[in-house]
């Protein structure tokens, strides 16, 4: 007989690891902060700073001075002994001209001998360069031919006095022959060598094409070894007085002409170089067109290379709160009128007496404290935190009533996080540019400085948690 096998099943038991467990867990709870990031909006913090920015006023205009070109009276080799730009006084000598080339020899030997600039021409030559440096734009290429001709004048005056006076027997015998002359001043002035066809413009002869700088050329002077009788040599400025011609929008020139009633001087800086002084000025319309026309009466000498300059008007510069232009948002409010207000029995608080209709169908008001978010002497701005469009106010000791909605307005302002979570800010924006604007400090409702406002402020919304 076969043996009965006693043998008893037991239920089978999952093995769990306990390791793959945590992982999953982990592996879940990281996936879920990987989504909460990715789907998030993620609010940039910006510190209220204190700042200064000024509108965009910079016009490029065309300077006039009162010029006078002078002609050589004889044909030859010429040679200067000034630097241009400097002060002459009368029958100081300027050039000289050599009728058959012997003289003329003799300088330029005379020159290769100076083995070393003087201390002053060395300054100068520096000064030119540095001057060049900040002021050079890409788009006003002649003025690399005119730092060539500063310094080409720099030189020939510190070479060419030295050599005169070398060969000044010699000199001496050739003026004598009448084949040797001496081009002095016939007034006191500031030498120049280069003419633009400028040099007769004044204001009332100001036509708007003259303002076309890519068309414009000037003929240097000074660079010419020979030159014709009749030929111009240099020219004299003749005075300290100067204008320079701006083209501005008509929303400036008309309230550059309010302003006139009470002052005709504007502040001004030169952004070749960054120096501020004032100037007189009046405004002129040419063919629609409107001109600032600046009269100033120091600084010329600065600028006589120049026959176009850039210039700042500083008429709009505004100091406060700078903040970002992104973070200001648009907010529309209820505008409730300021005799609607009374304090409660229990709070300190100003709020709103307003109606309700309880379970019953009873009529009751009650008291609410809305946040008030600016107040003019007529109104105060709220939201719609506890009321409504529609809603019916009721005025303290009067039967009068005011139904919420019949009025709204727009403020403009910032949203505060310094708590954590979203609040809006009033702001009242002085002066903005293209990137920032200043936001008057002190104000009732306003932001501080070092306050904590959101960078992007279409991103967020009233009581938003910032995390």
């Amino acid at each position: 007989m076969k043996k009965k096998d006693n043998v008893t099943e037991f239920p089978k038991f999952i093995n769990i690891n306990i390791g793959v467990v945590i992982f999953i867990i982990i592996f879940i709870y990281l996936l879920f902060n990987v989504l909460t990031y990715f789907t998030k909006v993620h609010i940039s913090v910006y510190e209220v700073e204190q700042g200064t920015i000024a509108a965009n006023n910079i016009y490029k205009g065309l300077v006039l001075r009162d010029e006078t070109t002078y002609a050589s009276e004889y044909s030859g080799a010429i040679n200067y002994y000034v630097k241009e730009y400097s002060k002459v006084g009368f029958n100081d000598l300027i050039y000289s001209v050599d009728e058959n080339g012997s003289v003329a020899e003799r300088l330029n030997e005379a020159k290769l001998n100076l083995a070393n600039l003087n201390i002053r021409a060395t300054k100068d030559i520096s000064e030119i360069l540095e001057g060049f440096k900040l002021s050079y734009d890409s788009e006003s290429f002649y003025q690399v031919y005119t730092l060539k001709d500063q310094i080409n004048s720099v030189l020939n005056e510190a070479l060419s006095l030295d050599a005169l006076e070398q060969i000044s027997e010699y000199a001496d015998t050739a003026e004598g022959n009448n084949t040797f002359h001496k081009g002095r001043a016939q007034k006191d002035g500031i030498v120049s060598f280069y003419v633009d066809g400028f040099e007769s413009t004044n204001v009332d002869m100001f036509e708007t094409d003259m303002m076309n700088e890519s068309v414009y050329k000037r003929t240097n002077l000074n660079v010419n070894a020979k030159t014709n009788a009749g030929s111009t040599v240099y020219k004299m400025i003749n005075s300290e007085t100067w204008n320079i011609l701006l083209p501005v929008p008509e929303k400036v020139a008309l309230e550059m002409i309010a302003d006139l009633e009470d002052d005709n001087l504007v502040h001004i800086r030169f952004v070749k170089d960054m120096k501020e002084m004032y100037a007189e000025y009046e405004v002129k319309e040419t063919k629609g067109e409107y001109y600032l026309v600046l009269t100033l009466k120091n600084a010329m000498v600065r600028y006589a290379s120049e026959r176009f300059l850039e210039v700042e008007l500083l008429i709009a510069e505004e100091t406060g709160l700078k903040i970002p232009n992104t973070s200001i948002v648009d907010k529309e409010f209820y505008t409730i009128p300021t005799e609607f207000f009374l304090k409660g029995a229990d709070s300190s608080e100003e709020g709103l007496l307003i109606e309700r209709i309880d379970k019953n169908g009873n009529h009751t008001t009650e008291f609410i404290n809305p946040t008030i978010y600016y107040k003019t002497e007529e109104y105060c701005y709220i939201d719609s935190e506890f009321v409504q469009s529609g809603d019916i106010l009721q005025k303290p000791d009067s039967v009068e009533k005011y139904t919420i909605g019949d009025n709204t307005a727009t403020l403009e302002g910032v949203y505060n996080i310094n708590k954590g979570y979203a609040v809006f800010k009033q702001i009242e924006v002085l002066l903005r540019n293209e990137e920032y604007s200043i936001v008057k400090t002190g104000t009732n409702y306003g932001i501080a400085l070092y306050d904590h406002i959101a960078l992007d402020g279409s991103k967020i919304q009233e009581d938003d948690l910032i995390k």
